[in-house]
């Protein structure tokens, strides 16, 4: 059976569409802590809007966002790309999952797609993640996944009152497909 780079076991990722307005409206603020290190103030419809008109658009280098659905067609989450760098072969992602469907493991699965895609169709060498101390269950999931804690910068981010490490974590080409390859492809754990 072909490799479907876009379609895991349990999610398929798919461009954003105009109608994810309402899976942004709906995330928490465990969601913005986690990866703005901040809660914004609310959007307007009109802001959300111009946000997700821009997600949509082409972009000069290979970021991209990418929105996964579940077998039973719900928007469950999304990842994004950015900091992309062809000459160093390097870049980072984030990843987001809808409070309700948390603890699925379906931000290991989109990970993993997204590092099976960037690794073998794009040539990428590494990946480079950061996340920030208090995300506890961000921090198991990285190490779970075989990557290695590269540096930890201290009070980096202000967050309920007190300062918060960022932890970068890394993961090159060759660790992926040591860790991944099944003999057949790639799989998602």
């Amino acid at each position: 059976m072909p490799l479907q780079y876009w379609q895991g076991k349990s999610v398929a990722l798919r461009p954003i569409r105009p109608d994810d307005a309402a899976f942004f409206r709906n995330l928490d603020d465990e969601y913005y802590r986690n990866v703005d290190a901040e809660v914004p103030f609310p959007l307007s419809d009109a802001r959300l809007s111009s946000w997700l008109e821009q997600q949509q658009k082409a972009r000069f280098d290979d970021a991209i966002r990418l929105m996964a659905d579940n077998k039973d067609g719900e928007t469950v989450g999304t990842i994004h790309t950015y900091q992309c760098h062809r000459r160093n072969g390097t870049f980072k992602y984030g990843v987001a999952v809808a409070p309700e469907h948390r603890g699925r493991k379906y931000a290991s699965e989109m990970i993993i797609m997204i590092l099976r895609y960037y690794f073998l169709q794009l040539g990428y060498q590494k990946a480079t993640p950061h996340v920030y101390a208090f995300n506890e269950a961000s921090v198991r999931l990285h190490e779970k996944l075989g990557f290695l804690q590269e540096g930890r910068l201290r009070n980096m981010v202000y967050m309920d009152g007190k300062y918060h490490d960022e932890i970068h974590f890394g993961m090159t080409r060759d660790e992926f497909v040591m860790k991944y390859k099944d003999g057949s492809g790639f799989m998602a754990e």
